[in-house]
């Protein structure tokens, strides 16, 4: 039995160099697991776009696809791009089984990887000294995303021992601005930005120039395409998968043929 597809769909980029993150994550899925079909997509902007590479599956005999939405952010539902896709490609494909999985979210797996990063950035900034720490992400997400952002936020303030305030990058949440402005107001002075972004994109330099405007001694690059991220895309792959699965509960046993039996007397 083939494997269902896997397409990682990211929101894409017009910077070339955001998408080669996507890239990079099908690249080291490939290593991992060589006997899958594992690709990248992007809703806007990157090539190819997800409706192309799914025209490509198609094409090739593909009998399954399982979408995974690489977004940090939301942890239940996806952004409503994810559901059109999934819908217009049921409607073109009506032979092609589609399932869509969680997004990556917010896992504390990632809270290590964000943790590796404003350390270097710290160690290549010659920060000596650290008092308060935001934790910038592109987006609020969901209500369960969120929930999930502002948790970790907590856990990185008591791994620490550092007061630690939430920032994201669009209008649904505080700024970055604002949460150093909300930290200074405590005393703080030495203030790093970790970035909760997958890469670099446009949001992600918009609050890190944002945050160096407004005092911050550091701010980390992304999460990047780091192994605990494939771990989580191969997660969410595999318990999507299972919605593919046929187990044949549809079908009604059929009722066994009952006989008449003669019973003597």
């Amino acid at each position: 039995m083939t494997a269902p597809a896997l397409v990682m769909v990211a929101r894409g980029s017009s910077d070339p160099m955001v998408a080669q993150v996507t890239h990079q994550l099908v690249r080291g899925l490939q290593q991992m697991r060589p006997e899958m079909s594992v690709h990248g997509a992007f809703l806007q902007a990157s090539p190819p776009s997800a409706s192309q590479v799914i025209d490509q599956l198609a094409a090739s005999g593909a009998g399954e696809v399982v979408l995974v939405p690489l977004e940090l952010t939301h942890a239940v539902e996806c952004e409503p791009g994810m559901g059109d896709l999934l819908n217009r490609a049921r409607r073109n494909y009506p032979g092609l089984r589609f399932t869509l999985s969680r997004p990556i979210g917010p896992e504390i797996s990632l809270l290590t990887i964000l943790d590796q990063r404003l350390r270097a950035s710290l160690s290549q900034a010659r920060c000596l000294e650290l008092d308060g720490l935001v934790l910038s992400a592109a987006c609020t997400g969901d209500v369960r995303g969120s929930a999930l952002l502002a948790r970790r936020a907590r856990q990185w303030s008591t791994h620490h021992r550092l007061p630690c305030l939430t920032a994201v990058a669009d209008d649904s949440g505080p700024s970055v601005a604002q949460a150093i402005m909300g930290l200074r107001a405590q005393g703080r002075r030495h203030i790093a930005v970790g970035s909760f972004f997958l890469g670099a994109d446009e949001a992600y330099h918009t609050q890190s120039d944002v945050a160096y405007r407004y005092g911050a001694v550091s701010v980390s690059d992304p999460i990047g395409a780091c192994r605990e991220v494939l771990d989580l895309v191969l997660a969410r792959y595999a318990f999507a998968a299972m919605d593919l699965l046929d187990f044949g509960m549809d079908e009604e046993l059929a009722e066994p043929e009952r006989h008449l039996s003669v019973v003597s007397a």
